[in-house]
């Protein structure tokens, strides 16, 4: 009995690694194609000549941007101001983390004038996988470049009429966008410290977080491609209907 047990365990073992195998030659194939390292077979080349001073454009402009803003959870996240800096988002990967137990979202991007970072992470760390139960997400601080920031705007008043002071009043408030996935909300080391109320509003925010994330996760970065061409989003809604 044990040693069937075993050889069970091993064959279990072996499929779960070719199947790990083949998902990061399909991952990494898609990379490619979408980068302009590699064309998708099957595409022909336009045999007419460019213009002079048009750039041929390699892979596929704006992926990520477009398979994200067809979830409808994900398109609610992202502002209008959000999608130039997200042109550059190059690939978005997970991976899993044991201690302690949880997942880890990469966001990969490439160089462009909003901020610094070439990779935005996000972390979640969970109580209870099988539930799931969250313990808490942490979040890349964003280096943004000066007057660039997404997260927040600046907002200008003219003075009171007869204030000495003529110059403008400069006001920064905070705004709604997807970078602000990379802020998760602060849960407080000590239960007490908070009221009922505002304990409540926290678990619903990071219920909310959880959700985004494990969409990234589960949805988006395994079926890209039929997000970015709609297919998906048209399979969710079919099973909406049923």
């Amino acid at each position: 009995m044990m040693n069937l047990r075993q050889s069970f365990l091993r064959r279990e073992l072996h499929l779960k690694l070719n199947i790990r195998r083949c998902m990061n030659h399909c991952t990494q194939r898609r990379h490619d194609v979408v980068n302009g390292v590699v064309e998708a077979e099957g595409v022909t080349k336009d045999s007419g000549e460019a213009a002079p001073d048009e750039k041929e454009e390699k892979g596929v402009p704006d992926f990520w941007l477009n398979a994200m803003k067809n979830h409808e959870i994900l398109a609610e996240e992202i502002q209008e101001r959000d999608e130039e800096a997200l042109k550059y988002l190059k690939d978005i990967k997970w991976y899993r983390i044991t201690e302690p137990k949880g997942f880890k979202l990469e966001f990969h991007f490439n160089t462009n004038p909003f901020f610094k970072n070439e990779v935005l992470s996000k972390t979640y760390h969970m109580i209870d996988e099988d539930e799931p139960i969250l313990e808490k997400a942490i979040g890349t601080e964003i280096e943004w470049y000066p007057g660039k920031s997404l997260t927040q705007k600046v907002l200008k008043k003219k003075p009171k009429k007869g204030s000495k002071n003529t110059k403008p009043i400069t006001k920064i408030e905070n705004c709604e966008s997807f970078f602000n996935f990379f802020s998760p909300p602060q849960v407080p080391d000590d239960d007490e410290e908070i009221d009922e109320d505002t304990a409540e509003q926290l678990q619903n925010q990071m219920e909310q977080d959880y959700d985004i994330g494990s969409t990234i996760r589960d949805k988006i970065i395994p079926h890209a491609v039929s997000w970015f061409t709609g297919e998906a989003a048209q399979d969710e809604d079919f099973d909406g209907i049923m």
